[in-house]
């Protein structure tokens, strides 16, 4: 069975939107080995609606050394309202219930199911039982304002798989559902 996997860069004060207006003085080798030891453990991106549009807006034009790997991926876009996906190896995941046709997916061959940022995504991934591994980047700056990973709502516990300080002050933190 596949498991679902989501990686996100977060602000101490939990803010996980536009992260390239405040990830980047923390990025070094050793940052970018954890990112890619993720990737590397996928054959498949899983993105929602917002990200997919911005994603396939950009990535098919670029030169990025990753663009290759963002293009080539497969990709699935959960959308109750997207008909089509447009850009190279994706497929929408959508009808009445999408959160079951992931479900049925995850019990397929396959490595690694990677959802890449769609925050509301991993919160419906999370509430669902769905996802398996929650990756998170922990940065020690206070964004101060901006969308948070978790807003007021739900309880989900969680239980810490893995933790590691790396040399920036970065966290790299996985969290796994406590068990039932």
């Amino acid at each position: 069975m596949r498991k679902i996997t989501a990686g996100i860069f977060l602000s101490l004060d939990g803010v996980a939107e536009a992260p390239d207006t405040w990830h980047f003085p923390y990025f070094n080798d050793e940052m970018g080995a954890v990112v890619q030891k993720q990737m590397d453990a996928a054959d498949t991106m899983l993105l929602g609606r917002n990200t997919y549009e911005l994603f396939a807006a950009y990535w098919p034009g670029s030169d990025e050394e990753i663009a290759d790997h963002m293009n080539g991926t497969p990709k699935l876009v959960v959308s109750r309202t997207l008909e089509r996906a447009e850009w190279e190896n994706s497929t929408v995941v959508g009808g009445p219930d999408p959160l079951a046709e992931l479900a049925r997916i995850k019990e397929g061959p396959g490595k690694n199911i990677g959802v890449v940022g769609s925050i509301e995504l991993v919160r419906s991934l999370l509430r669902a039982g769905l996802l398996d591994e929650l990756h998170l980047l922990v940065h020690p700056i206070v964004v101060g304002k901006g969308k948070r990973l978790f807003p007021e709502g739900d309880s989900i516990p969680l239980r810490l798989a893995e933790s590691t300080t790396l040399s920036t002050g970065v966290l790299s933190l996985v969290y796994t559902p406590e068990a039932k």
